[in-house]
């Protein structure tokens, strides 16, 4: 059954746009594959969409490239790119490639493509946002993509019982690589250095939305770490768009283990009290029955957000979202929960 329904959701977000003759402004904020997600879900309902990235990442080719050369880690950047190609031969092919590793002995083992392509404009051009534009250009991406913070960054958590000798102890644990599979309990995160500026176009972006979209995604070293920029949280709080908050499939190992659907919103709550939420879009699956609902409807209000449950599993078994079902989503809590009349 499941199969058909997506057909079926598909198809009504399509007529639904074709009838609506306009396309929310939409921004994404997040990193990694959770961001990816949501950006091919967002790409089919709307072409106005920039996805905002966080830049803390220090692992694998994006961590020896921001080591070596100073830049902004390009991983998650370039995942996002990957996500808004479009679905034919020159979004796919130039998709493919853009994500493609090398595979030798050398020191270009690892290494992907598309980060080597970006950190190659960025020295060329001086201008991390230009350089995002140009690739975006080439790729024929469905949006715009955009980084968090000018300066790369660094992800710091507080984690109880990182030492399994010591359960009860808090460590600092230090970078995204690492926190995002740390054992033990994590606490709270912050950054360093701890009141990055935000680019401009990213606060200009999220002031100008129709909606805003966070999550889902790495909860601690993904997701949060966007209410840790001043500039941003101000403009979340400033904007007059309303602002969805997506959580995830299942707990993530290391960081969230054992977490329930509230607890996550108790600790992004803690990260950012003053923040406040429109919509919590949970997968129906992971919160199967009342005693499971309740608890998540108390902590979404806390937040001042309502609670919408769909199916955006995707049919395989894997905790990754199915983009067309999360397409239908989207639609729908932006047509039922958005400004009265036509977008702009």
């Amino acid at each position: 059954m499941r199969p058909h329904r997506r057909r079926a959701s598909t198809l009504s977000v399509r007529r639904t746009l074709r009838r609506r003759g306009a396309q929310p402004k939409v921004v994404a904020l997040g990193g990694g594959m959770g961001l990816s997600a949501s950006l091919a879900a967002l790409r089919r309902i709307t072409g106005d969409l920039t996805a905002v990235v966080t830049v803390a990442d220090d692992g694998g080719s994006s961590g020896r490239l921001r080591e070596e050369l100073g830049v902004l880690p390009p991983g998650d950047l370039r995942k996002a790119l990957a996500a808004l190609c479009g679905d034919d031969d020159w979004g796919q092919t130039w998709a493919r490639v853009i994500q493609h590793r090398f595979q030798s002995k050398g020191e270009i083992n690892g290494h992907a493509v598309g980060n080597l392509l970006i950190v190659a404009l960025w020295e060329q051009l001086g201008d991390p946002v230009q350089a995002l534009d140009l690739v975006g250009r080439l790729l024929g991406a469905q949006g715009r993509v955009l980084p968090m913070s000018a300066v790369p960054l660094e992800l710091q958590a507080l984690v109880k019982g990182h030492d399994p000798e010591r359960p009860d102890d808090v460590d600092t644990v230090r970078g995204q690589a690492t926190v995002a599979l740390t054992p033990g309990e994590v606490q709270s995160v912050h950054l360093v250095p701890n009141d990055p500026p935000a680019v401009p176009e990213a606060v200009e972006a999220v002031l100008d939305a129709d909606w805003v979209v966070l999550g889902p995604g790495s909860w601690f070293s993904s997701v949060i770490p966007h209410l840790l920029v001043p500039e941003l949280l101000d403009a979340l709080a400033e904007t007059k768009a309303r602002k969805v908050l997506s959580l995830n499939l299942v707990p993530q190992p290391g960081e969230t283990e054992g977490f329930s659907p509230q607890r996550h919103l108790e600790v992004l709550g803690r990260h950012a009290p003053k923040l406040a939420l429109d919509v919590v879009l949970a997968d129906e699956a992971a919160v199967p029955d009342v005693s499971a609902r309740e608890p998540l409807v108390d902590a979404a209000k806390r937040l001042g957000a309502a609670v919408e449950l769909a199916p955006v599993a995707g049919s395989d078994g894997s905790p990754k979202h199915d983009p067309e079902l999360l397409a239908a989503a989207y639609d729908r809590i932006f047509r039922m929960h958005g400004r009265i009349g036509p977008w702009r």
